[in-house]
C-alpha cells in the first residue's frame, strides 16, 4: 500500500508553525513520517505534486487574490488542515481587523503600495472548506502527530472543545486568578496540556476560544479578579481572538 501524499502550503503567517516542523526531531515525529510521502513543502523542497491526500495549510486568508491558489488546494486534496492558529481562527494577524489605519501604521509611506493590499485577516475555512484544525501558535506537535496518526488509521480525530480550566485541574495547576494575575483559560480551547499556566504564565488563548465562549462573563472576570481597567481587559480578550468575538469592525 502507497504513502499518503502530503503537501504543506503557507499563507499570510509568520511560518512559524513550518518551522516548528522541521524541529519535530523525536522518535514520535520521526517514526510518523515513515509512514506519510512528504511531496510538497517550500521550507525543506522545491518539488511540486499533483493530487495529495491531506494538505496542511499554515496562515490566514487575507488576499482576496489568495482564494483561487486556495481553491486549487482544495480541489487537488483528499483533506485540507488548518494548522497553527492564523490559518485556524486567523490568530494574531486578525488584530489588524479592528484597526482601520493598520497599513499607514505598519508600512507609513508605502501603504498603498499594491503588493502590501490585504483585507481583514479570517481563517482558511473563510475561503474554502476545512475538514480538521490544529490550533495554537506555534501548534501542538503532540496534537499534530496524534491527528495524522488517526487519520492514517482511519479514525476520527478529536479536536478538543473545552476549556484550559479543565486541563489546569487535571494538572492541579494553581489558578492565576488565585495568585492576583489574569488567565483566558476559562474559555479558552484545551488541548495544549496547560503548559503556560503550569509555568505561571497566563493563557493568552492562543488555540482560540471554545466554541461558545461567554465573552461577557470573561471580561468581567478580568476586571473583578484580574484587576484590569474595563478597556483594557476587553482588548485582551483579542489578541488571538478576533473572529471569533463577533465585534470586527
Amino acid at each position: 500500500m502507497s504513502k499518503p501524499k502530503v503537501g504543506f502550503f503557507d499563507f499570510a503567517s509568520c511560518e512559524g508553525c513550518q518551522i516548528e516542523l522541521t524541529n519535530f526531531g523525536d522518535v514520535a515525529f520521526l517514526e510518523l513520517i515513515n509512514h506519510i510521502d512528504i511531496v510538497e513543502f517550500r521550507e525543506a523542497m522545491s518539488e511540486k505534486a499533483g493530487k495529495l491526500d491531506i494538505a496542511f495549510i499554515e496562515g490566514s486568508f487575507t488576499r482576496e487574490s489568495d482564494r483561487k491558489r486556495l481553491e486549487e488546494i482544495r480541489k487537488r486534496s483528499a483533506i485540507v488542515i488548518a494548522y497553527g492558529a492564523c490559518a485556524a481562527t486567523g490568530g494574531i494577524n486578525a488584530l489588524k481587523n479592528h484597526q482601520h489605519d493598520y497599513h499607514e501604521c505598519v508600512y507609513g509611506k508605502d501603504a498603498k503600495a499594491p503588493h502590501l493590499a490585504s483585507n481583514i485577516a479570517l481563517p482558511i475555512s473563510a475561503a474554502i472548506k476545512v475538514d480538521y484544525s490544529v490550533y495554537g501558535c506555534p501548534m501542538s506537535r503532540d496534537e499534530f502527530i496524534r491527528i495524522v496518526s488517526h487519520l492514517l488509521h482511519d479514525k476520527q480525530p478529536i479536536i478538543p472543545n473545552h476549556p484550559v480550566c479543565m486541563e489546569c485541574k487535571l494538572n492541579e495547576t494553581i489558578c492565576r486568578f488565585h495568585d492576583g494575575d489574569h488567565c483566558l483559560g476559562v474559555v479558552a480551547r484545551a488541548g495544549c496540556g496547560a503548559p503556560c499556566p503550569k509555568d505561571g504564565i497566563p493563557c493568552e488563548a492562543c488555540r482560540g476560544f471554545v466554541s461558545t465562549p461567554n465573552v461577557d462573563s470573561l471580561v468581567k472576570t478580568l476586571i473583578n479578579k484580574g484587576g484590569m481597567h474595563s478597556s483594557r481587559a476587553w482588548n485582551k480578550s483579542r489578541m488571538f481572538t478576533n473572529n471569533q468575538r463577533g465585534d470586527v469592525k
